[in-house]
């Protein structure tokens, strides 16, 4: 069995393939890092690993398997969804807004109370760090806003042609849901074959992700990183949601 490496500022990930679990007591912990340093997260996403961790933790990155994905055409959305979409495009009050405040999304995925959780994985090096990889166009945001006020929302990174889900936050009934819904038809637009969801939920399951193996969504990553349809900035609005109704 080999150690989990320890990664200083100029050193690179591991490969999860070649040593998918340095510690089989620790499954899909790939390495660890004092901080996170500058460039290191894009290098992390490229091979297919995400840091999760707490405060008072040193930075845990990891690469699971199964990797829960959704592919967008398989997004399920419900009948009650379906409503709350229409509501939402017919009123002139509510708003889909993309890339308009990372900082606040990010910052009210961090500050929602979940079910079952204590805290929260999203430090404030966390924030930093996507914030400083959304400056470079590979951070995102979708937000819902009704009378100016963000109801929910989400954000994720984009590299290539692959889009890595990271967190999501709902002030009110399905806020969350339709953000992922925009989130989704716009992968079908631009022919995103898959939305990494890193983890296996009972929630996520239910909005139509599944687990593949960890082999499979790093063959996928590969291909996407290599081919890319997605065009910057990010720009749509609340239109995009009527693909679903």
């Amino acid at each position: 069995m080999s150690q989990i490496r320890w990664l200083g500022p100029n050193d690179a990930f591991p490969n999860p393939l070649q040593d998918p679990d340095p510690d089989p007591s620790v499954p899909g912990l790939i390495a660890v890092s004092e901080q996170i340093y500058p460039g290191q997260l894009l290098q992390a996403y490229q091979r297919g690993i995400f840091p999760w961790y707490s405060d008072n933790q040193p930075v845990l990155w990891w690469s699971p398997d199964p990797r829960m994905v959704l592919k967008p055409e398989h997004f399920k959305c419900s009948e009650s969804l379906r409503k709350s979409l229409r509501l939402f495009c017919q009123d002139t009050h509510c708003q889909l807004l993309v890339d308009q405040d990372f900082g606040a999304v990010i910052r009210a995925c961090a500050t929602s109370s979940r079910k079952d959780q204590d805290g929260t994985w999203i430090t404030h090096e966390i924030m930093d760090a996507y914030t400083t990889i959304h400056e470079q166009g590979h951070a995102h945001s979708i937000a819902l806003a009704e009378n100016g006020q963000l109801i929910g929302g989400l954000y994720c990174v984009a590299l290539g042609g692959m889009v890595f889900g990271e967190s999501m936050f709902s002030l009110k009934p399905n806020a969350s849901k339709m953000a992922l819904a925009a989130l989704s038809a716009w992968c079908i637009q631009h022919q995103v074959a898959m939305i990494d969801c890193q983890q296996e939920t009972a929630h996520l399951s239910s909005l139509g992700a599944a687990p593949i193996s960890r082999a499979e969504f790093l063959q996928q990553l590969q291909e996407s990183l290599n081919h890319s349809n997605i065009e910057l900035p990010w720009n749509f609005d609340k239109n995009i949601l009527t693909h679903w109704l």
